[in-house]
């Protein structure tokens, strides 16, 4: 039962990332294959570096022909609706924070599956949630949205940490996916609606265009 919740996670996590990648490459106006590309890379990237990290090998992406399938059918499902694809261009947060949701919490399934211990269980599926949307932004020349989002890889790690953890209070696989995803969802819902983050160093202040050296501003 774990195994096949863990693949229909898995593989709706791909379908969901693979959407966000198309719909980057449509914004960056890639042509087809381009579209394609970016589907794959986008919906197959951390599983593929989970599943090397686990010894999982050949990965499921290149061993299991519905993974590129899926891929390929969101690009092309994206490429054909170009219309309301551009209307909702925007809400490729939204897909990501799907997305997200889905391969964290089959990532960290997936580990403890292979017998690693809870910590790396969690930090693989928060790996596994973050590498897609990491290679896709790399792609398209942005700075990776884990580095300037607010609660991304801590949002994974949440919600990866609930189904680790699940199994020590004996709660049952499928409610422990449910409330993992439920929680990296949240984490992400609140940090693109009400800009929640993790607390920041604050740069010197400035007076006077030079930094403020603690001494009122008296002149050197």
């Amino acid at each position: 039962m774990l195994t096949a919740l863990s693949l229909v996670l898995d593989l709706g996590g791909t379908f969901v990332f693979a959407v966000s990648g198309a719909v980057a490459a449509i914004k960056y106006r890639l042509d087809i294959f381009g579209v394609l590309v970016l589907s794959f890379a986008a919906g197959n990237a951390g599983g593929i570096t989970r599943d090397v990290l686990i010894g999982a090998v050949p990965p499921a992406a290149i061993a299991d022909w519905k993974y590129a399938a899926v891929s390929i059918l969101a690009g092309l499902l994206v490429f054909f609706a170009y219309p309301a694809a551009e209307r909702v261009r925007d809400d490729v947060l939204w897909c990501d924070a799907v997305g997200l949701s889905f391969f964290a919490v089959a990532g960290a399934q997936k580990a403890l599956l292979r017998g690693l211990n809870p910590m790396m269980a969690a930090l693989l599926g928060m790996l596994t949630g973050i590498g897609g949307g990491m290679l896709r932004d790399v792609l398209v020349t942005q700075i990776p949205m884990v580095l300037r989002a607010d609660l991304y890889a801590m949002a994974a790690l949440a919600g990866a940490a609930v189904v680790v953890v699940a199994p020590m209070l004996h709660v049952p696989p499928v409610a422990a996916a449910i409330a993992g995803g439920v929680l990296c969802f949240a984490l992400r819902f609140g940090a693109i609606r009400y800009g929640w983050h993790l607390p920041t160093a604050r740069p010197a202040r400035v007076q006077g265009g030079t930094a403020d050296s603690g001494r009122d501003g008296a002149a050197p």
